[in-house]
């Protein structure tokens, strides 16, 4: 026992020294189960301190995006149409295409991105950046492709209501199950690129959570897993439940296993910690069937998970609508069932960029 014991302290010393790394601002889990009959399906839970005012939003193909970066902004036309869940109805925080490809934004405090002056390349909001990926792209490869040769310059403002920068890293997932994560570290761009890339948290960097991680799995985590609330902790947890539960053939089942999954990774609702002002309760969560087309969301203050099916959405150029489905003050409006119907046509929200 006492051996067994001694093997293991060296790893706990050095998780407890992560511990007491500061904690991301806000907290989130974005978690990728590849499952049987190439099923894919992404979670995520979003965490932060106030209510995120979020609403849903279908946006059809053919849209005219500008990057909100002044006169030199990157401007585009959007390719897919897409179902997203936005951040104070200012940003894109959230959501999923009509190709399968969806993008999931999450807070890194030690993100860092270039300056953006004259002679810069042209600019874009971090508010639209998870847009910018959903209009333009149907594959994570495809997308990575574009990003490595750096188009525009992402460029950040104050988050609404506070006095600090909005700091963030992307993550995106497809049909096929490919993964990346694109962070900017010290004003340059790093973008992890590979299938097994299934989760990602906060702070620390990626790289370092990686490297975390490895330290888990060779403990195993039927031995012992880390169970706080803080992100390198909810980064191996999911890491190890993601690859644990069955890879069910019924849908159903898988879906209902990746709920359990990002509902672990979760923070519970009024968690608050005086000493600990970081860590933020878990708001909602959206579960993404890439292979059919659906988008889950289940709010921590309302009994039910509802869905969207995209078949169901006309996102065609002549056709397609703006559609708004209004979740109300801390995403309390009820909801059941598949939902499509009750988007009511609406004008698209400005995302949040310079002056």
């Amino acid at each position: 026992m006492l051996n067994s014991v001694l093997s293991v302290l060296p790893g706990l010393l050095a998780a407890a020294a992560l511990v007491l790394v500061p904690a991301a601002a806000n907290a989130c889990t974005r978690v990728v189960y590849l499952g049987a009959n190439n099923d894919v399906i992404t979670a995520r839970s979003m965490d932060w301190k106030v209510d995120v005012q979020t609403n849903l939003y279908v946006f059809p193909r053919g849209m005219s995006h500008d990057g909100q970066a002044g006169p030199n902004s990157i401007k585009w036309t959007s390719k897919y149409g897409s179902v997203v869940a936005t951040g104070y109805d200012v940003s894109t925080t959230d959501g999923m295409n009509e190709a399968g490809l969806s993008v999931n934004l999450l807070w890194l405090v030690e993100s860092e991105y270039p300056a953006f002056g004259k002679g810069s390349k042209p600019g874009l909001t971090i508010a639209a950046w998870g847009q910018y990926v959903l209009d333009n792209f149907a594959t994570v490869a495809e997308a990575v492709a574009v990003l490595e040769k750096e188009p525009f310059t992402v460029v950040t403002d104050k988050v609404p209501g506070e006095d600090r920068l909005t700091t963030l890293h992307l993550s995106m997932s497809d049909a096929s199950g490919d993964s990346a994560i694109v962070e900017y570290i010290g004003g340059k761009q790093v973008i992890h690129h590979d299938r097994k890339y299934q989760v990602m948290t906060n702070s620390p960097t990626f790289d370092e959570q990686l490297a975390l991680n490895a330290y888990w799995r060779q403990i195993g985590g039927t031995v012992m897993l880390p169970g706080t609330n803080r992100a390198s902790d909810r980064f191996a947890r999911a890491s190890f439940y993601v690859n644990a539960i069955p890879k069910s053939e019924d849908p159903v089942e898988a879906l209902a296993s990746m709920f359990s999954v990002i509902r672990n990774a979760s923070v519970p609702y009024g968690i608050t910690t005086p000493d600990q002002p970081n860590i933020s309760s878990t708001r909602w969560r959206t579960v993404a069937d890439h292979k059919r087309k659906l988008y889950f969301f289940e709010s921590a203050l309302t009994p039910n998970t509802f869905w969207v099916d995209l078949n169901k959405l006309d996102f065609s150029r002549e056709t397609g609508k703006v559609k708004r489905l209004d979740l109300g003050k801390d995403q309390r409006n009820v909801y059941a069932g598949e939902v499509s119907a009750q988007f009511k046509e609406a004008p698209p929200f400005k995302f949040l960029g310079l002056p």
